[in-house]
């Protein structure tokens, strides 16, 4: 197998819409759905931190259809 060359390589991944791919923007934009990503899974990992700690939203709801 012959090694690659520069030559060879993929072209490098354009700027979306020709800006800052980790620019904060509202709207329907790229960058808005990097950021809504990012936000979710932070939530996503404290939910699971805070239910680790005894205190789950999820396990109450539950527990309170099952006897109401």
């Amino acid at each position: 197998m012959q090694p690659r060359t520069s030559k060879d390589l993929p072209p490098i991944v354009p700027e979306y819409n020709n800006l800052d791919r980790n620019a904060f923007l509202f709207g329907w934009t790229p960058q808005a759905e990097i950021w809504n990503g990012r936000f979710a899974m932070i939530g996503f990992l404290a939910y699971l931190l805070w239910d680790l700690a005894g205190y789950s939203v999820v396990r109450d709801v539950l527990h309170f259809i099952r006897y109401q």
